[in-house]
């Protein structure tokens, strides 16, 4: 299975030229230049590995790596920074960093640490992959990428099948217009048309047709939850 590499970068030359060099070494990579933004996708949990830059906008690489770790997440996060005295390698590992790795570097040797990390991560205690998603009596297949309700086939896929991942990957929880446009459809502004709402509108008919409790729910103002509960 292609494993699934964060990259957080804000210079964008650096960041294209690691993106390339995992790319063409089998990985799959997405790539942002904020921490912020870089916390909520690696909050996903859907990644192998973290690789960020120190000084980011927003939120800087050791912040976002601590409220990662305050979370509880535990993806391996291998620090990127120009920083380099032994006092700042000391701080990036004590922050919960696996790995730092300095600039400028070879990406010969960042290749290397990235397989290392992996490798460690596959030891006995490494959490299992998620492959199935359940949300009340809703279920979610992601190797098979098919869902199920009460037992039943329900006909999702393509970009709908992706929206109801990313729901169901934060049930209970109202996700935003702006975030779904941003995961699904990778538009980091509005464009103005009603592609979420008509997007919603397909997959709550397929979901809840034929059933009594409605799951997926608009929370006025704010956005959608899917959860069984209301």
């Amino acid at each position: 299975m292609t494993r699934k590499i964060l990259l957080v970068e804000d210079d964008a030359a650096a960041a294209g030229y690691v993106a390339k060099g995992l790319h063409e070494a089998g990985f799959a990579v997405e790539s942002c230049g904020d921490g912020r933004d870089g916390l909520f996708l690696a909050s996903e949990g859907i990644f192998d590995l973290v690789i960020a830059d120190r000084m980011l906008p927003g939120l800087d690489g050791l912040s976002m790596l601590g409220a990662l770790r305050a979370a509880n997440i535990r993806t391996p996060v291998l620090i990127l920074s120009a920083l380099a005295t032994v006092d700042d390698r000391v701080k990036g590992l004590q922050a919960g960093a696996d790995d730092y790795l300095t600039k400028p570097f070879s990406f010969a040797e960042l290749l290397a640490r990235v397989e290392a990390l992996l490798r460690r991560g596959d030891g006995a205690g490494a959490e299992p992959q998620v492959t199935r998603l359940t949300v009340g009596d809703l279920e979610i297949d992601l190797l098979a990428r098919s869902v199920a309700r009460q037992g039943r086939a329900l006909p999702i896929g393509g970009r709908e099948f992706n929206l109801l991942e990313f729901l169901a990957r934060h049930a209970g929880q109202v996700v935003t217009r702006t975030m779904m446009l941003e995961k699904i459809w990778n538009y980091h502004f509005d464009p103005g048309s009603n592609v979420v709402d008509v997007h919603i509108g397909r997959l709550r008919r397929k979901l809840e047709e034929g059933f009594d409790a409605p799951i997926l729910h608009t929370v006025r103002g704010a956005g959608y939850r899917l959860s069984l509960d209301g």
